[in-house]
């Protein structure tokens, strides 16, 4: 029942944050500074408290792809929120918060049908699973900063002069912040995958064979787009395009089989 109200609670909190945004966006004053970060910091807050009850248990440690999505949602929205605090982020700040709404309400309805664990420390698994935490995160926001990019830039194109009145952040701003989030992100990933295949064992194992594979090619869209920006100078649509990309890869790779597994197989 705790988790239910604590869910509710941020969740309202974070659709009250979203809606005070959007319907300031084209507004000449903008979104309220104070208002967005007293009800973002609130629903912050009950996120964190719904993990806490969430993940440790009596039992143990639960990390179903439930409670790791709600996690890597709440990082996220932290280093967001955190960012915005010093630079315009005007656009990605409903795009996270109402995704963390959602996803807060939808955990309510998924079944949590994972064996309740007790976590081993070991140096080499918490060393892989931290850089591939912080790698998904970092390329994830980037992945929100190209969209912010490209939206802004075919606004632009298209002469509309609502942006101009608009609180969006400047488009070479957006476009520098972007590259420098994957270049960052892109070098964790390197590390994430390095330390896998040095402390772990049976990375193409038959079990995850998919998650590696599909971590590699996500990993060289990554990089080739990353070289390639600094060598030659690519940007524009096909970028935005293969990060995208890239981003839905690496996501499939680790919470697609897990979803399936965890919550699809166990229906049947």
């Amino acid at each position: 029942m705790l988790i239910i109200s604590l869910s509710l609670l941020a969740s309202l909190l974070y659709v009250l944050a979203t809606g005070h945004v959007l319907s300031r966006l084209f507004h000449k004053e903008g979104p309220s500074h104070k208002l967005t970060v007293l009800l973002s910091t609130g629903a912050i807050l009950a996120h964190m408290l719904v993990l806490v009850n969430s993940v440790f248990t009596q039992e143990g440690q639960d990390l179903s792809t439930v409670n790791v999505a709600l996690l890597t949602c709440w990082v996220i929205v932290v280093s967001v929120t955190t960012v915005s605090l010093k630079f315009p982020a005007t656009l990605l700040l409903p795009v996270v918060y109402g995704f963390a709404a959602i996803l807060l309400i939808a955990s309510l309805f998924i079944p949590h049908h994972i064996i309740m664990q007790s976590i081993n420390v070991d140096l080499g698994l918490v060393v892989h699973i931290s850089l591939s935490l912080l790698a998904y995160c970092i390329l994830i926001i980037a992945t929100l900063y190209a969209v912010q990019f490209f939206y802004i830039d075919k606004r632009l194109k298209e002469k509309d002069l609502a942006i101009m009145n608009s609180h969006l952040p400047p488009l070479m701003l957006v476009e520098r912040q972007l590259y420098q989030l994957l270049t960052v992100g892109t070098g964790i990933f390197t590390l994430a995958l390095m330390s896998g295949f040095i402390f772990l064992e049976g990375m193409f194992a038959k079990e995850v064979i998919h998650k590696t594979v599909l971590s590699i090619i996500a990993w060289l869209v990554f990089a080739t787009v990353t070289l390639g920006h600094h060598r030659f100078g690519w940007r524009g649509k096909p970028v935005v395009f293969a990060i995208l990309g890239a981003s839905g890869l690496v996501t499939l790779a680790y919470f697609g089989s897990r979803f399936i597994q965890e919550v699809i197989l166990v229906k049947f």
